[in-house]
């Protein structure tokens, strides 16, 4: 690959693409901040590959007494939450004693909990929330009303084909905190799998009627980084241990980060395959900026081109309209499952402000004296380490029976499904079971392609980055059968 500038590619890819709350951040406008800090010429994250460091861990130091810990955590009521047959839980799970560093949590049960597995989400950035996007807005049960105070029913919330355990992290995320400031200088990948992994273990002490249940981890955007790099790091204590500590049975991964070469490329080959940018500008692109051919000036000169041409999208669904007025109302709007409010980020930020609601997720324990934010800003800028490919990591957990699913919104021009389809290729796998349609209700509900080796990559047709916000139904069904192992149904 030829030289690149990043310096018109930051603004294309991560600037003023996006009509964002000004009470709070998306997960794009944050990961475009992190790229920029990223490639800089004097940038000191380290990107080298992932490696796990669990090595040096006591067990017996980092697993804390969880007695009674569990029903303290019981939440009987959600202010302005619909009634429901469920079991929710929130609080904290201490990862480092000494540092004073908590992570936040958010349980929701299934109501036939004991036939279904458990599943963490995890959101991205780095440094939002999974409690605002997963939880509030995506996947989770409840859904905030345009009044900013009372909730309603997500009927195709993924607590009806799983356990789902929402997690704040790394420290300094949402509600999560740390009581030592230098820990804000010293937060990256390593130190997020570090912790979700003492986390993990501590919350099945509370909750140890799932130690043995079949574990999955799912997670969007930057979380590409993540999910896999926990599972690398479950893997190697189980390893160590010789036994399993966490049954980990399958990763599936979002609109997901994953190798930052093709990922840069396949979103502007989105770009031009939707007429959002011309086929000359995009093969400009390529030429001037990722070629032998590269050329500062050209390269420059076609990624103007290309910001003036998406500007005023929302680029994480790009047919998806913007929120021209996020003001709350004095009565909630009538809502509508099937169709996404472009400004339920205001609704989410005034509710999880409500003291009431803090109290009642049993959160904001320090009673910080700010207001809650969805992403944090003080970590991304001294984030230690970024490796620029989490490819091996996939196929690690492919070599030990993991199973390995991505799926992707194909109207996401974040990180499109071109994007997904090159970093795949660039894993140099055999089809197994070529290109196909998949169906929901009747119709198509997206394309899947699986390999051999066990790693599946599936579509969901009408979706933006936030796959589970824009087509709730069929994100159910597919986790439904990413959980059982099995293809959606579809054409042969």
């Amino acid at each position: 690959m030829g030289k690149i500038t990043f310096f018109f590619l930051l603004f294309t890819l991560f600037l003023s693409h996006f009509v964002a709350s000004s009470l709070g951040k998306r997960q794009s406008d944050v990961l475009g901040k992190f790229y920029k800090a990223k490639q800089k010429k004097d940038s000191s994250i380290d990107k080298s590959q992932f490696k796990a460091a669990l090595n040096h861990v006591d067990l017996d130091k980092v697993i804390l007494p969880q007695e009674g810990q569990k029903e303290k955590d019981w939440i009987k009521k959600l202010p302005g939450q619909p009634p429901v047959k469920f079991q929710q839980y929130g609080g904290y799970v201490t990862v480092n004693e000494s540092a004073g560093r908590a992570l936040y949590y958010y349980f929701t049960e299934a109501e036939n909990s004991k036939s279904l597995p458990l599943l963490l989400w995890l959101n991205g950035g780095p440094g939002c929330s999974s409690i605002a996007f997963g939880a509030m807005e995506e996947l989770g049960p409840f859904r905030v009303h345009s009044d900013g105070k009372t909730l309603y029913r997500n009927h195709y919330a993924w607590n009806l084909a799983a356990n789902v355990l929402f997690l704040e992290s790394p420290a300094g995320v949402g509600f999560s905190y740390t009581n030592t400031s230098s820990d804000f200088n010293s937060t990256g990948d390593k130190r997020t799998a570090n912790d979700n992994v003492v986390f993990l273990l501590n919350w099945l002490e509370r909750f140890p009627e799932y130690k043995n249940r079949d574990f999955y981890i799912s997670g969007e955007s930057y979380a590409g980084h993540y999910v896999p790099q926990l599972a690398h790091a479950i893997l190697h204590l189980n390893k160590r241990s010789n036994k399993t500590l966490i049954n980990l049975k399958g990763i599936i991964i979002g609109n997901a980060v994953i190798n930052e070469d093709t990922d840069n490329v396949g979103m502007y080959e989105y770009f031009a395959s939707h007429a959002l940018i011309s086929d000359q500008t995009f093969l400009d692109i390529q030429k001037y900026c990722y070629s032998d051919f590269y050329n500062e000036e050209k390269c420059n000169k076609a990624g103007a081109v290309s910001d003036n041409n998406t500007d005023n999208l929302d680029i994480y669904n790009i047919f998806f309209p913007l929120c021209h007025d996020g003001n709350l109302t004095k009565h909630p709007k009538l809502p509508f499952t099937l169709q996404f409010d472009p400004c339920s980020d205001n609704y989410i930020y005034a509710y999880l402000n409500r003291r009431d609601v803090q109290e009642a997720l049993h959160a904001n324990v320090t009673n910080i004296s700010y207001d809650w934010e969805a992403c944090s800003d003080p970590l991304f800028y001294n984030w230690k380490d970024s490796p620029l490919t989490i490819i091996p990591l996939l196929e690690e957990s492919l070599a030990n029976g993991v199973r390995v699913w991505i799926f992707s919104g194909d109207t996401d021009g974040r990180v499109p499904v071109t994007s997904s389809k090159r970093s795949i290729k660039a894993m140099d796998l055999t089809v197994d079971k070529p290109w196909r349609s998949w169906l929901y209700g009747g119709e198509v509900g997206g394309y899947i392609e699986t390999y051999k080796g066990g790693l599946t990559l599936a579509t969901v047709r009408g979706a933006g980055h936030e796959v589970p916000s824009y087509q709730p139904a069929r994100a159910l069904s597919l986790i439904s059968h990413f959980l059982s192992g099995t293809p959606p149904p579809g054409n042969a």
